[in-house]
Formats: C-alpha cells, structure tokens, sequence
C-alpha cells in the first residue's frame, strides 16, 4: 500500500477529513495544507484507518474536536499588542507576600 493510500479509512473518517478541511480552507489555508492538517487531525482523534487483529479497540480522543472553529483568534489579532498582554492581568498587581 502506497504513504497516503486512504483505502484503510472508514467512510465516517473521510467524512470528517472532508468537513475539517472545508474549515481550514474557509479559514484561508491552502488546499494541500488544509488536507493534510485534516488528515493529521482525523488520525490523532481515531488512531488512524481500520486495523487488524484483536484487542486493537481504543476510545477516541476528541480535545481538537472540542476546540472547535473561530473563538477569539480574529478578534485578539486585532487588538494592540498593549492591550493584549494586559487582558488577563488585574488591576493593582500581585499581592506582596508577608
């Protein structure tokens, strides 16, 4: 089997390569970039196509999954590099240990 055969990958994961890579692209990466992140994506969260043998069952790890699309990253990029540093700081500073 050739690197970068998808034939060991189950419909549901070329589905998700599929939805991930629109998003990447609407985003503004390129087409090649955007399917290889999708890909690399799809194998993080699945382990990667149907492999054989027993006791290869493994649970999903879906955290890129839950990172989910545009929160936050336009709007920081916007801001001044000033203001950005100060956002999560309070007012006043660090208490002084006694």
């Amino acid at each position: 089997m050739p690197r970068g055969d998808k034939s060991k990958y189950t419909d549901k994961e070329k589905r998700q390569a599929e939805h991930i890579e629109e998003g990447y692209e609407k985003r503004g990466t390129g087409k090649k970039e955007a399917e290889r992140r999708a890909w690399a994506t799809v194998n993080k969260e699945t382990g990667g196509g149907k492999k054989s043998g027993s006791g290869r069952g493994k649970k999903k790890k879906t955290a890129s999954a839950k990172k989910g699309g545009k929160k936050g990253g336009k709007k920081a990029a916007k801001k001044k590099k000033s203001r950005r540093k100060k956002a999560g700081r309070k007012k006043g500073g660090r208490k002084k240990k006694s």
